[in-house]
């Protein structure tokens, strides 16, 4: 004789019945990519223990060719006013405020006050912004790489401090070069367009031969090992220090929609061009300085190629959402340029305010 019996639930066992009926979320499977290790992107050029990549290049003599450019002695300086409502990619962000206001108070007989600010942002990658070893890496099936074979499963690169990959050994070099302007706003007419979609052909895209041109069209030497080469492509002007205070809020936020969807900017050949000249550096007004389409891709559809490219490959740094306008105004397409990321330990990159002596 079989026994029957019903069987009565609590309710922390109904609730967990019910979470195993539910279809869990899908677990993201990530692919692979082995390019860095079969085309053999480390060591790189300068030895597996090497830290800092294309400015090695710097030498006392690229130096004072760069000194030798200026001529009238006029000062640029390319950074942007970094402010709580300014334009950021994605979910970055940057608030200021002074605690206490003011901080201090009563000190000594003669009742001095004092502030400091307290800084709440993504430090590398906001505003006016230098992208350091440590940004941008490649999935491989040994691990996560990063410039010269270092991978985040390395036991000494950790959140807290990126080790080898981090921003302040760039610091301690610093950038001392032949700045180059690209105008590509005076060279296409107007600004670039932002690319449609990823693989489609487009003005956006600034390619080899458009940077060749450009240089002819300007009057000045072919792009040289050492040079840090700057595009301008007008989409930067979105966001113009000069008017940026004068918008209203909605106008702001209409302009901060516009700064992520897409940008102009260096193509793939463009970007493989300055790697063959053996540039140190390339930027432009833009967050991303190559080109990105509308639906996040590029010449293909791999996002971010460019900095694939030319950062964890072959150690050459960007530096991006520059202010150049005075430089075009003036013409100014060569020049000193000067600048060192902050020294900020284990970091993926600094703000900061290059300048332009010419």
């Amino acid at each position: 004789m079989i026994k029957s019996f019903c069987f009565q639930p609590s309710k922390s066992v109904l609730a967990m019945m019910v979470l195993v009926a539910m279809p869990l979320p899908a677990i993201p499977v990530f692919s692979a990519n082995d390019e860095p290790l079969n085309e053999n992107w480390s060591p790189s050029e300068w030895g597996e223990e090497d830290r800092i990549g294309a400015v090695n290049r710097t030498t006392p003599k690229t130096v004072l060719d760069a000194v030798a450019l200026v001529k009238q002695g006029k000062v640029a300086t390319l950074g942007k006013v970094y402010q709580s409502d300014m334009p950021l990619f994605g979910q970055r962000q940057w608030e200021l405020s002074i605690p206490g206001f003011p901080t201090y108070e009563g000190i000594g007989s003669m009742e001095a006050v004092g502030n400091d600010e307290l800084l709440t942002a993504e430090i590398g990658q906001v505003g006016t912004q230098f992208d350091g070893p440590g940004h941008i890496g490649v999935r491989t099936s040994k691990g996560d790489f990063f410039y010269n074979g270092r991978y985040l499963e390395d036991p000494d690169v950790t959140p807290e401090d990126l080790g080898p990959l981090g921003v302040e050994h760039i610091a301690e070099k610093g950038f001392v070069c032949r700045g180059v302007l690209l105008d590509a706003v005076g060279f296409r007419g107007g600004p670039l367009p932002v690319p449609p979609e990823s693989g489609v052909e487009s003005l956006g895209f600034i390619t080899a031969e458009d940077i060749k041109a450009m240089v002819a069209r300007q009057g000045i030497a072919p792009i040289a090992e050492g040079d840090c080469v700057f595009l301008y492509t007008g989409h930067g002007d979105i966001w113009h220090p000069s008017e940026w205070d004068s918008f209203d809020a909605e106008e702001k936020a209409r302009r901060r929609e516009r700064f992520n969807t897409g940008t102009p900017g260096y193509g793939l050949s463009g970007c493989e061009y300055l790697a063959s000249r053996k540039v140190i550096l390339w930027g432009s007004d833009t967050h991303s300085s190559e080109a990105t389409a509308l639906d996040g891709g590029g010449e293909t559809e791999q996002p971010y190629e460019c900095h694939l490219k030319m950062m964890t490959r072959s150690g050459i740094w960007n530096i991006e959402n520059l202010d150049l306008s005075q430089l075009v105004e003036d013409k100014a397409y060569e020049f000193l340029f000067t600048w060192a990321p902050l020294k900020l330990k284990g970091a993926t990159g600094s703000p900061g305010n290059p300048i332009a002596i010419y």
